[in-house]
């Protein structure tokens, strides 16, 4: 399974943790965006959102850049790799034992089918 620093992962999931920065993330994938335009699409204060985007810049899901007096937000360049690659170490051992006890119960039926009702 792929190692990942406790730390990091806390601070990923907590910032995804929120509908708001999650719909933040969904909105910056398709275009980069002011703060000002992403408090206005959310219906938020500016501290708000400013609060939220640097919630995101801690877990490194977010950059901005500041030119003048425009604050423009972007995806983080690392993306969510160690967060998915966290996800599906766990997943494949759920897959794993979810294969076991399927072969388990695959088992117990054929021995009850070999074995016939009457000794049920």
């Amino acid at each position: 399974m792929v190692q990942c620093s406790s730390a990091a992962l806390d601070t990923a999931f907590a910032a995804l943790s929120d509908a708001t920065r999650r719909g933040i993330l969904e909105r910056l994938g398709r275009q980069e965006s002011s703060v000002s335009s992403l408090a206005d699409a959310f219906d938020m204060t500016l501290t708000g959102m400013k609060k939220h985007i640097g919630v995101l810049e801690q877990a490194g899901l977010v950059t901005t850049e500041k030119v003048g007096r425009v604050r423009t937000c972007r995806l983080g360049g690392q993306g969510l790799r160690a967060e998915a690659a966290w996800i599906d170490g766990i997943q494949q051992l759920w897959d794993a034992r979810f294969d076991a006890l399927d072969g388990i119960v695959g088992e117990l039926k054929r021995k009850e089918q070999s074995d016939g009702p009457e000794h049920a």
